[in-house]
């Protein structure tokens, strides 16, 4: 079950864009595994993808479509990764970029494909292409909600944001929503995010936002390490509201506009945590008054990915052990472990060297049976920090992994 995450309710539609979802049958059970997202024409979009170097096929023709023109369509489908499918896998994909454009009258370039799923089977492209008509059909800008659940695929809950918000005298919305509960580790995240506003900004500014937000969300999360081939993150602008065009990084609209994306990203990002496959368990690890954001983040990320720590928190054990070996196995250069504290929230569990002072066992046990743990890490050799977000490790976890396919 998720950790303190709830079903979205109220979900804000953004002028420009129209979506619609259906089943295509990439199941074997009956559920909706098909979205069209229509966006405006004109619309501005920013995109970050996965780096991993066996990426999908509609990855590929997504980037490619993205450097040629403006799109004007998303379509994606769960149920199939189409990852590791060559030449076929790309062909399959430009089949239905080519059949949606065919049908509503634009270029095949303006399409976006994406794909979630099971790795390495042949994308089903005849039976996506056979429900287009439908999709078109029944495009609306309320869908959003049915669109956060088309797209799960080993998520428990629908994930989606939104935010209304003033630049100056105009209100403008933004709403966006993500899947994602297992093999998360984004390098930009299986991971996708759209999220869309109304607001009118330049391209520039847009690409500059979603780099941003992406570093300081998306790219800190981890469930098992694993990143996927699939992921893409797609920040779109429809500039329907009537704010002046924000064109300038030092103006007081686009700093409340990043300011809010970065919080929409970060809020979707720790989602995809609160609902990790087999969560019970949700970690927030920071490390601070480290050198360099590279060092603080190896030591995070070290932490968040040793079974060993993640099993203990699945225990409720407060092994501390398990998180002083993953912190010396950071490979930070000349690290003093002796001026190295640990905390679980706010108490203390080891400094000088060895167990604190005054630290009980049971008082590390009280913590560790918390649904939700802050541990920190101070290095003590400079002034940077930094956090990131992870579960624990679960039986269900295995269950879940150890059955996919089946």
């Amino acid at each position: 079950m998720p950790v303190g995450l709830k079903f979205p309710t109220s979900i804000l539609p953004i002028n420009g864009i129209r979506l619609s979802t259906g089943c295509a049958g990439l199941y074997a059970e009956k559920r909706r595994d098909l979205t069209l997202i229509e966006l405006a024409e004109g619309s501005n979009v920013a995109a970050v993808f996965t780096r991993n170097l066996f990426c999908a096929a509609p990855v590929h023709i997504a980037k490619q479509h993205l450097a040629s023109c403006k799109p004007r369509y998303c379509l994606i489908n769960a149920g199939n990764a189409n990852a590791g499918t060559g030449d076929q896998g790309l062909r399959h994909s430009i089949n239905t970029c080519d059949a949606l454009a065919h049908m509503t009258k634009c270029n095949k370039a303006e399409v976006l494909p994406f794909s979630t799923g099971v790795i390495g089977e042949k994308l089903p492209f005849e039976k996506i292409n056979s429900l287009l008509p439908s999709l078109v059909d029944n495009l609306a800008a309320e869908n959003w909600l049915d669109a956060a659940k088309s797209i799960m695929t080993t998520d428990t809950i629908p994930k989606a944001v939104s935010k209304k918000i003033s630049l100056g005298d105009t209100a403008v919305n933004i709403t966006g929503i993500a899947k994602g509960a297992g093999m998360i580790r984004p390098n930009m995240a299986t991971m996708l995010a759209f999220i869309a506003t109304d607001t009118k900004i330049s391209k520039t500014l847009l690409d500059k936002i979603l780099a941003n937000a992406v570093n300081k969300s998306f790219n800190r999360i981890t469930v098992d390490g694993d990143t996927s081939t699939n992921d893409a993150c797609l920040l779109i602008a429809t500039g329907k509201a009537d704010n002046n065009c924000i064109e300038k990084e030092d103006s007081e609209q686009y700093l409340i506009i990043e300011k809010v994306l970065v919080q929409i990203c970060c809020e979707l990002a720790q989602a995809i945590i609160r609902d990790g496959e087999g969560v019970t368990k949700f970690l927030t690890i920071k490390v601070n008054s480290g050198r360099n954001s590279a060092e603080c983040l190896a030591v995070a990320y070290k932490i968040a990915e040793s079974l060993l720590v993640k099993t203990a928190f699945t225990a409720s054990d407060p092994n501390w052990g398990r998180i002083l070996a993953a912190i010396g196995n950071a490979d930070i250069d000349d690290l003093n472990v002796d001026k190295v504290n640990v905390f679980l929230d706010n108490v203390c569990i080891f400094e000088s060297g060895q167990r604190a002072v005054g630290y009980t066992e049971d008082a590390g046990k009280k913590i560790m049976q918390k649904d939700e743990i802050t541990l920190t890490v101070m290095l003590a050799r400079g002034k940077c920090k930094e956090a990131i977000w992870t579960t624990d490790l679960s039986h269900e976890y295995i269950t879940i992994n150890a059955e996919y396919r089946t």
